[in-house]
């Protein structure tokens, strides 16, 4: 994990590959005012310290036949193990997110489904799941936005 903090620099390349994942060396460059080899050691270092964890291509679920979207609030049993569920949950395919929270629910997971029997059905996998009480589900009508820097979140000087 992260061993030293990240300087301006490091945190306007983090700003710029969150808008643009697929920037050249380059370009990258040209806004932080470095050389591209710069840049290039720059952000295999903030890989090494995990502040980057990972490349991906972002795809609309619509276009992979997900039209449904669900937030599921998950209750454990009393002889529940957190670990334990938390490790059964990643085992099913349609939970995108997972998230261990404070309030009623235990966790709170992302699904996406085809349609609603198909909603239904992950339901039905999630309440079978040894050590799961209860979920309450709420399903998303339209999506504004999605993974957005949070506002307020600045480079650090």
């Amino acid at each position: 994990m992260a061993t030293t903090t990240p300087d301006r620099v490091d945190h306007e390349l983090l700003a710029e590959l969150r808008r643009n994942g697929r920037a050249s060396w380059a370009e990258l460059a040209r806004l932080v005012g470095l050389s591209a080899p710069s840049v290039q050691e720059r952000v295999r270092r903030l890989e090494e310290r995990g502040y980057i964890t990972g490349w991906t291509a972002v795809v609309p679920p619509a276009s992979l036949g997900l039209g449904v979207t669900a937030l599921v609030g998950v209750v454990l049993s009393e002889d529940a193990e957190q670990e334990h569920v938390a490790d059964l949950l990643r085992d099913v395919a349609a939970i995108e997110d997972c998230w261990l929270v404070a309030g009623e629910e235990d966790f709170l997971v992302k699904v996406r489904a085809a349609d609603v029997a198909g909603l239904e059905a992950i339901l039905g996998a999630l309440q079978r799941i040894k050590g799961i009480s209860r979920t309450r589900t709420t399903v998303v009508l339209s999506t504004r936005w999605e993974g957005r820097t949070p506002p307020g979140v600045q480079a650090a000087e």
